[in-house]
């Protein structure tokens, strides 16, 4: 009677690698990336800044928080003439 013999040894299956998890600031990171050389490219104007360097995050908890969010949302553009980051605001003198 032949002895028992092993069975080969067998490599296991590839496996996939798992999936990358991005956080919030890498989806804004290439928001960002994404629409700056795309505005920069159809202006005619690569590499001047299109964003503010940081974003506000926030969880929106109740309705009260989502109304007070979507009044700023919709008042702020007409403070723009105001806003310390904008290029072209007009600073008033005072003599």
């Amino acid at each position: 009677k032949p002895a028992p013999t092993k069975p080969a040894p067998t490599k296991p299956a590839p496996t996939k690698p798992a999936p990358t998890k991005h956080g919030l600031s890498e989806f804004i990171r290439a928001l960002k990336t994404f629409s700056s050389k795309q505005i920069n490219q159809i202006r005619n104007t690569l590499g001047i800044s299109v964003w503010q360097r940081n974003y506000w995050e926030h969880v929106i908890r109740n309705e009260k928080s989502l109304e007070n969010i979507r009044n700023y949302i919709m008042n702020n553009p007409a403070k723009w003439d105001e806003d310390e980051n904008n290029p072209m605001r007009k600073v008033k003198r005072w003599i």
